[in-house]
């Protein structure tokens, strides 16, 4: 049985992204907190990528999942859309495994309400070739684009800055 907040996090960061299962819920920084209330409920807080991404649904059940397994059956999970999530809560880990996945991870910061950024060269994960182009502003979710390398001639996600 969980008795510490710090376990809670710790059980909370098991749960993986079922659109991308190589990151954990903290590698992806939508984890926000997590603690064990007084009268035993686990209470967890997650921030969705964007505000209709279709997989808060299952990680929130899989939240559950893993909580009854470890003996805690109360489990309430908030889902916050203030502030809003951007790549920068993802962790150095999580942009490294993106890599290692075949995904390009996130390059540079987001700059909400900043000036626009200028499309910069995005590495592919494959060859490492900055000779890419972006074939279309959405990929296999609204959070990527798809690429293709000039050089190996691949096709891969980009994980977007947002």
């Amino acid at each position: 049985m969980i008795t510490t907040d710090d376990e809670v996090r710790a059980l909370a960061s098991t749960v993986t992204d079922p659109e991308i299962p190589v990151l954990s819920i903290a590698d992806l920084g939508i984890l926000r907190d997590g603690h064990l209330e007084k009268d035993g409920t686990v209470r967890l807080t997650i921030t969705p990528t964007y505000s209709g991404c279709p997989a808060m649904d299952t990680i929130r059940a899989d939240l559950a999942t893993v909580f009854a397994k470890a003996g805690h059956e109360k489990v309430e999970v908030d889902l916050v859309l203030s502030p809003a999530w951007t790549t920068d809560w993802m962790t150095d880990e999580g942009k490294a495994k993106l890599q290692e996945y075949g995904i390009a991870p996130p390059t540079g910061k987001a700059h909400a309400g900043g000036p626009i950024k200028l499309g910069l060269a995005v590495k592919c994960p494959q060859c490492h070739s900055l000779n890419t182009r972006e074939m279309s502003r959405f990929g296999s979710t609204s959070c990527k684009a798809l690429y293709v390398c000039q050089d190996c001639h691949e096709p891969f996600d980009y994980f977007k800055v947002l």
